[in-house]
């Protein structure tokens, strides 16, 4: 019997027991009755809300050492990370909805209310709340399905909300020291003061520095890679302005600047496959590097990097305000409003690649051979496959973010019905350019020296002209701005028809609006040329015949504005919510819903041919029930059964230019509404406190995805064939059949005097899963992960204000790739992003004041 049948067969036989007995339910209190969400929009207990949620405690959070939103996934059913360009850009994925390129996320990050500052840079980013948001939390809530009726930013597969805790009444804080393997040191204090009896300040820091895991041999730009370095700084401040006026502000800063990440390069063979294209090229020079890697004895953790300069940068800052008028006993009106800022600088290599070229490589755009690393370029350096640099403008990404939101809350008819209104407003403006310089399959450093070096040649068999060198590198100065205007109106009631029956209502009508400027440009040794303003076969005025091709026609240019091309989309759609609750006692709950959800679309103006994509839509049917039960085994128990139909989805293809194009035509990611696809599933959040001192938490998941019907569009003259990544049949990306989370904290029988001690280890499987299509990459399938983490706390240390800690993050030291960089017909080679390794430190705890 698999896994999943023998965790149903036992979920099953639990629940009916506990509908078949009810005394059982009843006798006695809750251990989830301490746990207060606010999953919709207002405090319940958690096991009153209809909706799969995961909540994590503040104390949780540091006994697993989650430092970050990317941390999460090891952590949360259904929630995987999509660590493609490294953990700072991650990006989430829940319930099998993956965010494609350079789109807008399907998980919903939140931070006291507020939806995480817009990221739309060249590269995906999550749109996460940023480092240094993960301290001096109430608690982290993993909402699970769409949250489209009261939440800001509509979503497929979730959110995550971040609460912080609130200032208090009391003199108190703390501060704490953490050491750790990798040279880690980390910094965090909170110093909470009341000013009286209607004004109470909150101000914390959060400092945090490590040396990277990911070590590097090339001798090239940083020694290690994945390395932390940030300093995170907040104060909130709370004003009861009357007694039925509150008012919060929370100021919050960030900067994180890093090596980055850089892939490692695992393999260039493929069972079954032979090299094409490029990699037929390439594959000796990625050869080369493997071998030299496996004479070094290198592990998973070691790589050669090739970019001198490599670097993330991103610095972040927020304001918040709530205002909260209690006008009577049954009307509240909310106010909440928001600016942020975000900056990114970036400066990676894309696939970890460090080739030293082979004599009688191909040509290079001097015609010569491309014999020795140093040929045509800086000494030490060889052909590069794909670099990305800062541009011409300062940062890669530059976005500021308004928000404002009016919330109306109120009840009438005795109490029987409950009810919340409001209207939500969200507008982006680009700061600056997002600007950045992608060189594919060059010798150059950067942007500045690309008048002077070259792209690289290949030799094509072209009809009637036999084999020819055609450029297949490229050069492109990208330049591009984005608006956003985001604006909703939603309404939600629930009625109660009896004492334990109740039914919910919503609805919202959202209109989302998004406008790009592109400036770009592709640079070449015959000059510039704007890559947005190609003509096929024909010559308009003012453009000329493309040095790298002599059917395309160009327009070259040193203006740069010449090259300004405006797109803009729009979209509005409703979205709704009706949810039955049966409540046959306190400790239970059993809840029917059905729920439209709905995405945003996109501009990504490189993709030529495929720049804008449409909004998805998906109609989710869940049942579920949350049990609470008490006596000599007293905790938790809930479980929800899902059923996702997903229509116009958002896919990423991966377009094989044509040999009379390459070097004109860039290459990219292009993402098509092109797929049908179902998710179902089943989820399981539990606790038991088996005997006193106890506590097992288990959360499993079951999920099962499926590409229904794939309808690709017909190419444009300039690519051969258009290659999905995912194919119909197969799963959705990032989405494991099986996720099981086990932990065990076990309290010692030791007297008060001597503190509070508990030992605790948490075990997370997941099942392998595919990453992209089968085609594209050996490394397609991720491994499974078993990951063991194990932690020692011993809080009030021999009954004083002392708190110790002892943690170990993946004690088996599981190596795994969590994301493939799926290169191997370009460049003979593939590898991908790789997980932490064992992680360890100590902590100590000083706490003052009331």
């Amino acid at each position: 019997m698999g896994i999943q049948r023998k965790v149903l067969l036992a979920s099953t036989v639990l629940a009916g027991m506990m509908v078949a007995d009810p005394s059982l339910a009843q006798t006695a209190g809750n251990d989830a009755g301490d746990i207060v969400v606010t999953a919709r929009r207002v405090e319940e207990r958690l096991q009153d809300v209809p909706i799969s949620i995961t909540v994590l405690k503040q104390e949780q959070l540091s006994q697993r050492n989650i430092v970050s939103t990317a941390d999460l996934g090891g952590f949360v059913p259904s929630l995987s990370v999509n660590q493609q360009f490294g953990p700072e850009k991650a990006s989430f994925v829940l319930r099998g909805f993956t965010q494609a390129y350079h789109t807008a996320p399907t998980v919903g990050v939140y931070f006291a209310d507020v939806v995480a500052p817009r990221a739309l840079g060249p590269t995906t980013s999550g749109n996460g709340a940023g480092v240094g948001s993960m301290f001096d939390l109430e608690n982290v809530q993993v909402l699970k399905g769409p949250q489209g009726t009261l939440f800001g930013r509509n979503t497929t597969g979730g959110a995550i909300l971040l609460v912080p805790h609130r200032p208090t009444d009391k003199l108190e804080g703390y501060v704490e020291g953490t050491v750790g393997n990798y040279d880690e040191r980390r910094l965090q204090a909170v110093l909470n003061i009341p000013l009286g009896d209607t004004l109470k300040v909150r101000a914390g820091v959060d400092w945090n520095k490590a040396d990277g895991y990911v070590k590097n041999h090339s001798g090239i730009g940083p020694s290690d890679f994945n390395n932390t370095n940030y300093i995170a700084a907040r104060l909130s401040v709370l004003a009861n302005i009357t007694a039925d006026i509150e008012n919060t502000t929370i100021g919050s800063y960030s900067r994180s600047d890093t090596h980055g990440s850089v892939p490692k390069l695992a393999t260039c063979t493929w069972a079954g496959h032979s090299y094409t294209g490029l990699g037929a090229l390439l594959g000796p020079a990625a050869c080369a590097q493997v071998a030299r890697q496996d004479a070094r004895g290198d592990g998973l953790w070691d790589v050669e990097n090739n970019n001198p300069n490599a670097r993330e940068l991103i610095e972040q800052w927020s304001v918040i305000n709530t205002t909260s008028w209690q006008v009577s006993d049954s009307l509240k009106i909310k106010n909440i409003l928001s600016y942020s800022e975000y900056r990114e600088r970036a400066d990676f290599s894309l696939w970890g690649d460090n080739f030293s070229t082979y004599p009688f490589f191909p040509y290079t755009g001097s015609g010569g051979p491309f014999s020795t690393p140093a040929a045509n370029g800086p000494v030490g350096t060889g052909l590069k496959t794909i670099q990305l640099h800062p541009g011409r403008y300062p940062y890669t990404t530059a976005q500021n973010s308004f928000t404002e939101e009016l919330q109306f809350q109120g009840s009438a008819l005795g109490g029987a019905l409950n009810w919340q209104a409001g209207a939500y407003l969200e507008i982006s403006h680009p700061l600056d350019w997002n600007s950045q310089d992608v060189e594919i399959f060059t010798n150059c450093s950067n942007v500045q020296q690309a008048s002077t070096c070259n792209p690289l040649y290949a030799p094509f068999n072209i009809p009637g002209l036999g084999f020819v060198p055609v450029p297949v590198g490229s050069i492109s100065d990208a330049n591009t701005k984005d608006w956003f205007n985001d604006k909703g109106f939603y309404a939600q009631a629930t009625y109660k028809l009896t004492d334990k029956f109740s039914v919910t209502g919503g609805i919202r009508y959202t209109i989302d609006k998004m406008r790009d400027l592109a400036e770009l440009m592709n640079i070449t040794p015959a000059g510039k040329y704007c890559q947005d303003i190609l003509h096929f076969n024909t010559a308009p005025a003012g453009f000329t015949v493309n040095a790298a091709n002599a059917s395309t026609y160009a327009l070259y240019t040193n203006d740069p504005t010449r090259c300004d091309v405006t797109r803009s989309i729009e979209s509005k759609r409703p979205t709704w919510l009706i949810d039955f609750d049966y409540k046959p006692n306190q400790d239970m709950m059993i809840y029917l819903k059905w729920a439209r959800g709905y995405r945003m679309g996109s501009i990504t103006s490189n993709s030529i041919g495929f720049e804008t994509v449409g909004p998805e839509k998906l109609d989710l049917y869940e049942l579920g029930a949350k049990t609470s039960f008490h006596g000599p085994v007293s905790g938790y128990f809930n479980i929800a059964g899902f059923y996702n139909d997903f229509h116009n989805q958002q896919i990423t293809i991966n377009p094989v230019v044509n040999a009379l194009y390459q070097g004109v035509i860039p290459n990219a990611a292009p993402n098509i509404n092109a797929g049908h696809s179902r998710i179902w599933g089943v989820e399981i959040d539990s606790s038991f406190r088996l005997f006193p001192g106890f506590t097992l938490d288990v959360g499993y998941t079951y999920l099962n995805t499926r590409v229904l019907d794939i309808t690709l569009p017909t190419p444009p003259v300039f690519y051969d064939s258009l290659n999905p990544t995912a194919g119909r049949g197969e799963p959705l990306a990032l989405s494991p059949k099986n996720t099981v989370i086990v932990t065990g904290t076990y309290v010692l029988p030791l007297p008060t005097s001597v503190g509070k001690v508990s030992v605790g280890a948490t075990f997370s499987h997941a099942d392998a899963n595919q990453a992209e299509e089968a085609t594209t990459s050996p490394l397609y399938m991720i491994s499974a992960m078993n990951q063991l983490n194990f932690n020692v706390d011993w809080h009030g240390a021999f009954g004083g204000p002392i708190d110790l800690a002892f943690y170990m993050t993946n004690v088996t030291n599981q190596g795994r790739i969590l994301f493939p960089s799926s290169s191997f017909q370009t460049t003979g080679a593939d590898g991908g992003q790789v997980n932490q390794p064992r992680m360890f430190g100590f902590r100590l705890k000083y706490r003052f004041g009331q």
